[in-house]
This record gives C-alpha cells, structure tokens and sequence, in this order.
C-alpha cells in the first residue's frame, strides 16, 4: 500500500463529522479523495498531524462506534 504524501495532504479537500457539533469541541474531519485510504486530522489542528487508515479499517472502526463496541 502506498503512503499519501504530505502535499497531498495540505491539498486535499476535508470534511468535518456530520457528529462534531458547532461549539467547537472534539472534531474530527476526514478527506475522501483517496478511494483505499482515510485520512483523518484534528479540525482545531488542520496542519496538525493526521492519520492515514485503511478504508476496512475505518469502517469497521466506526461500525464499532455505531453498535457501542468500540
């Protein structure tokens, strides 16, 4: 599997949760424009660090989430 580059990155397009509420607390946003990875960062921290998951592994991740497993 290959690794997403940096400049990829910075110019990807990101979405916030549709769970993050407005008050500006715990966010998460994700860029869908890589079909077999997930990159996820921190919505306060947007040149932060992100994480790079593997599209099984999210969604099973958030199927976990979803039934209270996780």
């Amino acid at each position: 599997m290959r690794s997403i580059p940096e400049y990829e990155l910075d110019a990807a397009t990101w979405h916030k949760s549709s769970y993050s509420g407005g008050s500006g607390g715990d966010c998460l946003e994700i860029a869908a424009d890589h079909p077999a990875l997930v990159p996820v960062r921190d919505s306060k921290n947007p040149t932060g660090p992100k994480l790079v998951f593997r599209t099984t592994a999210w969604t099973a991740f958030v199927a976990n989430l979803k039934d209270g497993t996780a």
